[in-house]
């Protein structure tokens, strides 16, 4: 009974806490409090250790040029593609400020659409056969999510001020509407350390599992959903690793921690998104899974004081 209650606490709080999110300005406040809300406890924003934590503390005080435009979905194609090869670019099939200026016409039978600012997956529409989808509702929807932002409730701060627009891509993944398996490289300091499986998403439905491996390809037990897997569980090794863990630390260079991430279809590696803060630092490790994690992050010195 006194966990219901407090999780139900914990929960208004929250509600109202993102209820008057924009005109809250204490930033290490705000992500103190929160973390706290979310996550049942209490953070040290001074000695952070696990990896949640820190991103929490780089949330507030690792902020540095060009991290703005590493998180804008049509802006970091380009600075990517100079990085790595345009070859490993999804093409774009358009870029349009307002979702009523969508020329659908001009879009191919397959494409998915997005917010340039969009995070977690939040904002995208997949169209598998242009005569079924629902151009009124992908624009009703999308015209609302220009309107949100990642910056406000959860103080990712590369978010605010990303324009907000809409990108229409090539479609890479298989007719049943999933995404292709995502490979998320957990990468400290230009290296590759970790990587995150993401297997069986739909945008806005079904959520996807989640397993990770060391660079060796060795089964990691940090989520919660399958820590009690055995030592020797696996899964198909992506044939391009070895290439995606090369592009991978170059992308990453220069940061304490960012994740990278990438698709394998049929052979063919696409570049996916670079984010600062996985999950927003809210995932659920394993005790150990997000200390191993936190260790691999030395924080910078402070280039921002709230």
């Amino acid at each position: 009974m006194c966990m219901d209650i407090s999780s139900i606490f914990r929960k208004t709080a929250k509600n109202t806490l993102k209820l008057f999110a924009p005109l809250i300005t204490n930033d290490r406040w705000f992500v103190a409090t929160i973390y706290r809300l979310r996550m049942g406890k209490s953070i040290d924003m001074d000695n952070p250790v696990t990896f949640n934590e820190k991103l929490q503390w780089l949330k507030v005080y690792n902020r540095r040029d060009g991290q703005r435009k590493r998180v804008d979905k049509f802006a970091v194609k380009e600075i990517v593609g100079k990085l790595i090869g345009e070859q490993y670019i999804i093409p774009t099939l358009g870029v349009w400020d307002r979702p009523e200026d969508i020329d659908f016409d001009s879009l191919p039978d397959k494409f998915v659409l997005k917010a340039t600012h969009g995070w977690g997956g939040k904002g995208v529409f997949v169209c598998l056969d242009k005569n079924k989808f629902s151009r009124k509702e992908a624009v009703g929807k999308l015209g609302k999510s220009l309107h949100k932002t990642n910056y406000a409730k959860l103080r990712e701060w590369p978010y605010k001020g990303v324009p907000a627009r809409i990108i229409a891509e090539k479609y890479i993944g298989p007719d049943t509407g999933e995404m292709p398996t995502d490979y998320k490289f957990y990468c400290f300091d230009g290296e590759a350390k970790y990587i995150m499986v993401c297997i069986g998403r739909v945008p806005g439905s079904k959520k996807p599992n989640y397993y990770f491996f060391d660079r060796q390809w060795r089964f990691c037990p940090f989520n919660t959903d399958n820590a009690h897997y055995p030592a020797d569980f696996t899964l198909p090794r992506p044939q391009g690793l070895d290439k995606m863990l090369e592009l991978a630390d170059i992308i990453s260079r220069g940061e304490p921690h960012v994740r990278v991430d990438f698709y394998d279809v049929d052979g063919h590696i696409y570049f996916g998104e670079i984010t600062y803060f996985s999950f927003s630092g809210y995932f659920h490790f394993t005790p150990e899974g997000n200390r191993i994690l936190g260790s691999h992050i030395s924080l910078p010195e402070k280039s921002y004081k709230p």
